[in-house]
């Protein structure tokens, strides 16, 4: 008897995911199907695939190689569907894009019409997350990624890079004065980011991470309340350049930034053992020559 498809993917989701409930979530699936479903698997080879215990639950070498090989052929057959569906025509079926909310409104939004009128047949959804989202759990087919990478099981296309600017709004310069040197800093107020702190670290010349007077977990709340002239922000090119541009942000200490930061790369990831749809390349395609970074 051969297994079915639909069990196979249930198998590699609890092993992708790390446990029943949570297949189940990602699946919208009750969990006594989940496990039915890996039984069956189970039974149907006569070999145990996965050590179940109360605290964990691990492959066994058996399993370990079988799974290798039911994604191979899963995606080949995701490819051969793809394939079939759009032979002769234009990318088709839903894609589901994530990214944080600033990079969502200054860079995608404005490429939506566009987008939309190249490839009428991909139903484009837009989420935005603040933080690194799993892509398996919010059932995320890509996800634009600032910063360094340190997730080995994604595959990752480089966009370019996005500077970082240290800017304020020319009512709070007016009021408190322009800083010439990076020690500066120190007599003026700093707006930064709750969460992750890391995102604190400024890349000037002899500089620590900074203790913000105002902060937000939000880089485009960050963005509005250097506007706004509360103080003094680190952001990056991307959602600042025009404001620069336009006047309503001055560019502050030029001489004193370290170029090459961890936060400037902007990558578009997915899963490896995906098969990477044709509306995954248009996508991504047709973005990267349109983004202002």
């Amino acid at each position: 008897m051969r297994t079915k498809s639909e069990d196979l993917e249930i198998l590699i989701t609890v092993v992708d995911t790390g446990g029943f409930t949570a297949a189940a979530d990602v699946l919208d699936l009750q969990v006594a199907r989940v496990s039915r479903a890996v039984s069956k698997v189970e039974a149907q080879l006569g070999v145990t695939i996965l050590n179940r215990t109360t605290r964990r639950m691990e492959l066994t070498d058996e399993g370990r190689q079988f799974v290798e090989n039911v994604r191979v052929g899963l995606n080949q057959l995701q490819q051969a569907e793809d394939d079939l569906i759009s032979r002769g025509d234009l990318p088709k079926g839903r894609l589901r894009v994530d990214a944080v909310s600033p990079f969502v409104f200054h860079q995608l939004i404005p490429l939506v019409p566009e987008f939309k009128q190249a490839y009428p047949d991909i139903e484009l959804e837009l989420t935005s997350n603040e933080g690194f989202v799993d892509l398996l759990e919010k059932k995320t087919d890509i996800a634009i990624r600032i910063g360094t990478l340190n997730d080995s099981t994604l595959h990752a296309r480089p966009l370019g890079k996005s500077i970082l600017y240290i800017v304020a709004s020319p009512e709070y310069l007016s009021k408190r004065g322009f800083p010439s040197k990076t020690s500066d800093l120190r007599q003026h107020d700093t707006i930064g980011f709750s969460s992750p702190k890391v995102l604190n670290e400024w890349p000037l010349k002899g500089f620590d991470r900074i203790t913000p007077s105002l902060t937000s977990s939000n880089g485009e709340t960050i963005r509005q309340l250097a506007i706004t002239g509360n103080g003094i922000a680190c952001l990056s090119g991307f959602m600042v350049k025009k404001d620069i541009k336009e006047g309503r942000l001055i560019s502050l200490l030029e001489s004193e930034k370290i170029s090459h930061s961890g936060r400037e790369q902007v990558n578009a990831v997915y899963y490896k053992s995906s098969s990477l749809a044709k509306r995954i390349t248009a996508f991504v395609d047709f973005i990267q020559s349109k983004l202002e970074l």
